[in-house]
């Protein structure tokens, strides 16, 4: 495996990162996949409080519990279940994310979080008090550093410019090049990480049937999958080409990638050994598709 540091931060990740978001609610199949991960040299696990209502946060906290001090722990807050479960609201507040840090820290059988995310984020969020409660639980010792999941641009910029994020979670891959056109360089600029996911397009770019997929046609999809496919065959799978495009820019710290089954876990392991794509090859890709851009949040 290999690794790479997040940002200003002193977390050393593996640049293959376990999405925990795909595990099923069986416990004990989670903690095999995770341990086979941890084997595999991945450190990284990503979860949220959103996902399964806090389930797979017990889940990954209660696989983890044994090899706490070498793996790295990163979740998420600012979505808040509605007291019916009908749904989520977005809940930025300073009083809730100091909740849901405690709720986390617990959930997850931990005394500190790695990396601590705001879910999501738009500019009408109060943005100062969101930093200050992210602050305020880095200086408490419960978090080590903080960062944002979010695709937009106008958000990223305000982080950036007002706090000392080390992170930011965005989608990206041949067919959400949006992140290219101003964050990418931005962050790296500003030496924070970028954490991709969503590498495969949802499977398009893999193994599913064409169809339309942000501002491409069906027949957009398609050439971009065939593309993928033509330079793959006995080099490497599908999947782990659209991965190493992803982690080919130089701002991308590690790819997140979504695992359920132990097949998907192996094929990921081996992005970092297979044969890398060359100059042409990924020219070949990037000429198989225009790259799109940020129409809003700009």
């Amino acid at each position: 495996m290999d690794y790479a540091l997040l940002g200003k931060s002193d977390l050393r990740i593996s640049r293959i990162a376990m999405g925990c978001m795909s595990l099923g609610t069986e416990r004990e199949s989670n903690k095999k996949i995770i341990h086979r991960a941890i084997e595999g040299g991945i450190n990284y696990f990503d979860t949220a409080d959103l996902y399964d209502k806090g389930l797979n946060e017990t889940s990954v906290g209660a696989a983890l519990k044994g090899n706490r001090k070498e793996v790295i722990i990163a979740t998420k807050a600012g979505n808040q279940w509605r007291a019916d479960g009908s749904g989520w609201d977005w809940n930025p507040s300073k009083d809730y994310i100091l909740t849901c840090a405690e709720n986390s820290l617990r959930r997850l059988q931990t005394d500190y979080i790695d990396l601590y995310q705001l879910h999501g984020g738009t500019l009408d969020d109060p943005i100062d008090e969101t930093i200050e409660a992210f602050e305020m639980l880095k200086q408490q010792g419960k978090i080590r550093w903080y960062g944002i999941s979010s695709i937009r641009p106008n958000v990223i910029r305000e982080y950036v410019n007002r706090s000392n994020i080390v992170s930011v979670m965005m989608q990206y891959s041949l067919l959400d090049r949006r992140p290219e056109e101003t964050c990418l360089d931005l962050l790296q600029q500003n030496n924070i990480g970028v954490l991709a996911r969503g590498s495969v397009a949802s499977g398009l770019l893999v193994d599913k049937a064409a169809k339309p997929y942000l501002n491409y046609s069906a027949a957009d999809v398609e050439r971009a999958a065939a593309a993928v496919r033509s330079i793959s065959s006995d080099r490497r799978t599908p999947a782990q080409t659209a991965i190493q495009y992803v982690l080919n820019h130089p701002a991308i710290t590690a790819v997140v990638v979504g695992m359920r089954t132990r097949e998907q876990l192996e094929e990921a392991l081996q992005v970092v050994k297979v044969k890398g794509l060359t100059v042409e090859e990924m020219n070949r890709l990037r000429n198989s598709v225009s790259g799109n851009r940020y129409e809003q949040h700009r």
